[in-house]
């Protein structure tokens, strides 16, 4: 039993060896010619990486108008606080917030108390030394009087005018003026009220003009200077039209933004302060794409790009989105003309060999 076994295995074996060595030998004892062999027959490998059918449109750059959008606020072109400059009690009947005042309109005046007589009584002592100093002065020139003598009478004289003026001085700090034309923001200091040196008598503000505040990061305030134009829609819905007037050159230590203010006319008054706007400042228009929101795609690495057709092959070029619109984004970063694959473009890498089909924008 075990030799049937050891000589099966033998012509197994040999057999294997006579198909796998010596395959041609068969194959010419068998009158066989082998497929390698016919001169006539080409073996073609199958295809690798077919060409991938694609539709693209064709899109042409153009220019297109942005803008930075800041939210902020109205202020006042001008608002002060007036305080009082020395002490004294209140004798003006106090006008109520939101009145309108004139440049030079009384807002506080205070009791002048001991400050006539003591102007009176400076006055007094200025004319008593005009006449010193006149007397002493002719005396020394005829020879008759001290040089010394004329010279501390004029010295007096002096400081006759000085006190003089002082008191003026303080008579004046008794009455607080409107500084402009403008809007009372605050009652004025009720009748009767001490004032004392920084007391507050009112605030004025000023709303021919307005000023819309906004902040602007730092990395788009390069773009901007003073001149430009710019707009703002208000909480109520108005929009209004000025131009930028201050950004500053210091940012803010917390936020890292840079102050930014629009004035513009409000000659009716109907803008107040501290109300919410939307503001647009109109920056220099770019040359960009209008294309669909489905083209956008994204590389390997993450970038935000679109992939296009260059001679049959695909191609992804990042790209850059200046604003929104209804037809989809403006994109920048592309040439001026270029075939932008806009079906097919998931399924195709960069490099991969396409099949394009042109589609009519229109």
């Amino acid at each position: 039993m075990r030799i049937v076994q050891i000589l099966t295995a033998l012509l197994v074996a040999m057999f294997i060896y006579a198909i796998i060595m010596e395959r041609e030998a068969l194959l010419n004892f068998a009158g066989v010619t082998p497929e390698a062999s016919k001169p006539d027959e080409i073996v073609t490998p199958p295809e690798i990486n077919p060409a991938v059918s694609v539709v693209a449109m064709h899109s042409v750059a153009q220019p297109v108008q942005s803008g930075l959008l800041l939210r902020g606020q109205t202020e006042a072109a001008r608002r002060v606080d007036m305080r009082s400059e020395t002490s004294g009690r209140v004798i003006s009947e106090p006008l109520r917030r939101g009145a309108n005042v004139a440049a030079g309109q009384i807002l506080c005046q205070l009791d002048p108390g001991t400050l006539q007589s003591q102007l009176a009584e400076a006055k007094a002592r200025q004319t008593e030394a005009e006449s010193n100093a006149n007397v002493a002065t002719q005396l020394a020139e005829r020879g008759f009087g001290a040089e010394n003598s004329a010279i501390s009478a004029t010295a007096s004289l002096e400081a006759a005018k000085a006190r003089v003026l002082s008191v003026e001085r303080m008579m004046d700090q008794l009455v607080i003026h409107a500084p402009f034309a403008g809007i009372l923001e605050s009652d004025t200091t009720e009748i009767g009220s001490l004032l004392q040196p920084g007391g507050l008598c009112a605030t004025v503000i000023a709303l021919d003009k307005i000023k819309l505040v906004g902040y602007v990061p730092e990395m788009d305030v390069i773009a901007l200077e003073v001149g430009q134009r710019a707009g703002a829609r208000l909480i109520s819905g108005r929009q209004v039209v000025g131009q930028v007037t201050f950004i500053s050159r210091s940012a803010d230590p917390l936020t890292r933004t840079f102050r930014l203010e629009v004035t513009v006319d409000n000659a009716d008054q109907s803008i107040s302060d501290g109300q919410t706007a939307e503001i647009v400042i109109e920056t220099a228009g770019e040359i960009a794409h209008l294309l669909p929101q489905h083209v956008l795609t994204l590389d390997n690495d993450g970038t935000l790009g679109v992939r296009i057709a260059v001679d049959g092959v695909a191609r992804f070029i990042p790209v850059k989105i200046i604003r929104d619109a209804l037809d989809g984004f403006w994109l920048s970063g592309l040439p001026d003309a270029v075939d932008v694959i806009v079906v097919g473009q998931e399924y195709v890498t960069d490099g991969r060999a396409i099949t394009v089909t042109m589609q009519d924008r229109n």
